[in-house]
């Protein structure tokens, strides 16, 4: 009898432990957002990309088997002007006709403790990609998961504008993005 209880015991651990799990993988784009800052001629401009789509699997018990890529439409860019708007989706910044999307990529998620990570990553931008890394905090919400983190990129790396002294080189991206669990 002794043989078929640990057996029973085993089999009641391993169904406890899958229905615990959580995976978070449906992205509410509503409720979430991609933003960034730079400088222009000394004053912050602040902005922000108004369409993006995702494929995330993120169990925080498991954060090494996590999945996260991001795709983000650069023509749907909102600096607050619409004249600025043009200009940023042109050939001179995006151009978006020939690179319609930023793409991130999701190579490693490191727990820190306490609902911190470190997301690493790879970026695409016009044909140029880097390695990126961007600490997260991660909040359960019910059923829902919020992920917030922001990174520091170079427009130079990924040719992204033209590199007068007006406009500052660096942009940091922030991103707050809200997915359902299931």
């Amino acid at each position: 009898m002794k043989p078929y209880f640990a057996l029973l015991s085993l089999g009641l651990a391993m169904l406890t432990s899958t229905a615990q799990a959580v995976e978070y993988n449906r992205l509410q784009a509503d409720q979430s957002r991609i933003e960034f800052v730079y400088q222009q001629m000394g004053v912050k401009v602040d902005g922000r990309f108004k369409s993006f789509t995702a494929d995330l699997r993120f169990d925080p018990a498991k954060p090494a088997a996590a999945k996260a890529s991001f795709d983000v439409a650069l023509a749907s860019i909102d600096t607050g002007a619409a004249e600025s708007d043009e200009e940023v989706v042109g050939k001179g910044w995006f151009n978006t006709k020939v690179f319609p999307s930023a793409r991130f990529v999701a190579t490693s998620v490191k727990p820190l403790g306490g609902g911190r990570f470190e997301v690493t990553g790879t970026l695409s931008i016009k044909g140029q990609s880097r390695p990126v890394v961007v600490p997260a905090q991660f909040t359960a919400q019910g059923k829902t998961g919020l992920f917030e983190g922001s990174f520091v990129i170079k427009r130079s790396d990924f040719n992204a504008g033209k590199f007068a002294p007006a406009v500052g080189d660096e942009v940091t991206i922030t991103v707050a993005i809200e997915a359902l669990k299931q």
